[in-house]
C-alpha cells in the first residue's frame, strides 16, 4: 500500500494519511519524536526513498521522524493486516522447516493430498490468497506444533 499524501492536524494532534484505498490517522503521541506545541512540525512529506510507504517529518528543533505504513495499519486495526501478518510469519517458518526437513517435497505433497504447484503457492510468502488452515496443515505434515499466544498490546 502506498501513501498518496499526508497532512497534520494540530487541533486533533494527528497525522492524516491518504493511502491508496482509504484515509488513515496516526496520533502524534505514537510518533517518535513526538511533536508538541513547543516543538511543532515544520516540514512533512511522503518519503519517496521508502517507496512512498512512509512519511517523514521535521520538527522545529531539527529532529526528524519517520512513520511507516505498517505502523499506520497496525494502529488503525486493519483486520486483513493482522491475518496477512500471521500468514506471512507462518509461511516463513514453513520455508525454514522444509529446508531442514528430511522429507522430500514429493512426500510432503503426497501427505498433504495436493499438487506440487499448490505446495509452491503455499510456500510463496507474497501469496495472501491461501488460507491459514492450509499453512497449518503444511506445518503439521512437517511435524511442527503451532501455539497461538494472545497478549495485551503494550504502549
Amino acid at each position: 500500500m502506498r501513501i498518496r499524501s499526508v497532512t497534520h492536524n494540530n487541533r486533533k494532534k494527528v497525522f492524516e494519511v491518504r493511502a491508496s484505498t482509504k484515509t488513515l490517522i496516526f496520533p502524534f503521541s505514537k510518533a517518535e519524536p513526538t511533536p508538541t506545541i513547543r516543538d511543532p512540525i515544520t516540514q512533512l512529506a511522503v518519503d519517496a526513498e521508502a517507496g512512498r510507504e512512509a512519511f517523514t517529518y521535521v520538527l522545529h528543533s531539527g529532529r526528524t521522524g519517520t512513520v511507516h505504513i505498517e505502523q499506520l495499519l497496525e494502529y488503525n486495526q486493519d483486520p486483513t493486516y493482522l491475518r496477512d501478518l500471521l500468514l506471512y510469519r507462518l509461511t516463513l517458518e514453513a520455508q525454514k522447516r522444509i529446508a531442514a526437513s528430511p522429507l522430500s517435497k514429493r512426500e510432503i505433497v503426497r501427505r498433504l493430498g495436493t499438487s506440487a504447484a499448490q505446495l509452491y503457492r503455499l510456500l510463496d510468502q507474497t501469496n495472501y490468497r491461501k488460507s491459514v488452515d492450509q499453512v497449518l496443515a503444511l506445518l503439521q505434515v512437517l511435524n511442527c506444533e503451532v501455539d497461538l499466544v494472545v497478549r495485551t498490546k503494550t504502549a
